[in-house]
């Protein structure tokens, strides 16, 4: 799992094209520093598993499921992504529970002066999302401030703007997006809970009529 806490700004070194995939080296000094074949690193909030590291930078295959999914479909030489190590047992969870599986893209629409920033929000994500909610953007924890149908806000303090990729976007830029786990299983155990309830309210009614005509 991670966090959403960026360690630090990475730059796409190579891209190459596989059948149904793609490989990227990147440059990471720091998240390399102690990474070895097999670990997971978050590459802008996808979480990729390291098949090499030489010289400060890993490589990782990124599958078609994911390529879809997220804005890596576009990655390219240069281009420079938020980099996160998976969180240790009893590390500090310093944004909130992160598993780097990417729910969809978004879009960079714009930022004030007072760095509140917004992004358009696909209409199937909408309700995981929540007014002072966590939601994860290009790999960096934040809070919503504000939800729309079709969009969210959030407010970037200096710091997060200059240490991810997020001070960097301009308008119209693919941002991945994670909405908050729990939400998901609290829909799918609430949406158990009110077929079940459903159902025997069905049977009762049906028992009742039975009932009514004998």
């Amino acid at each position: 799992m991670f966090t959403g806490i960026v360690e630090e700004i990475g730059e796409v070194t190579a891209v190459e094209q596989l059948t149904n995939a793609a490989r990227l080296r990147v440059r990471g000094p720091l998240v390399t520093s102690d990474a070895g074949h097999g670990d997971s690193i978050a590459v802008s909030g996808v979480c990729l598993t390291v098949v090499e590291v030489a010289g400060g930078e890993f490589t990782v295959d990124v599958v078609n499921e994911t390529l879809q999914r997220s804005s890596l479909a576009k990655v390219a030489v240069g281009d420079r992504v938020n980099l996160e190590r998976a969180t240790p047992a009893g590390g500090r969870l310093g944004g909130h529970i992160m598993q780097g599986h990417v729910d969809g893209t978004g879009v960079f629409l714009g930022r004030d002066e007072n760095g509140v920033t917004t992004f358009a929000l696909p209409k199937h994500l909408s309700r995981y999302v929540v007014e002072k909610g966590s939601i994860a953007v290009d790999g960096v924890s934040l809070t919503v401030a504000a939800i729309g149908d079709e969009q969210f806000s959030v407010a970037l303090i200096p710091t997060t703007l200059e240490a991810t990729t997020l001070g960097r976007r301009e308008a119209g830029d693919l941002v991945n997006l994670e909405v908050d786990v729990v939400a998901k299983y609290v829909e799918k155990l609430a949406e158990a809970h009110i077929r079940d309830q459903m159902q025997n309210r069905d049977s009762d009614t049906r028992n009742t009529g039975t009932e009514e005509r004998s």
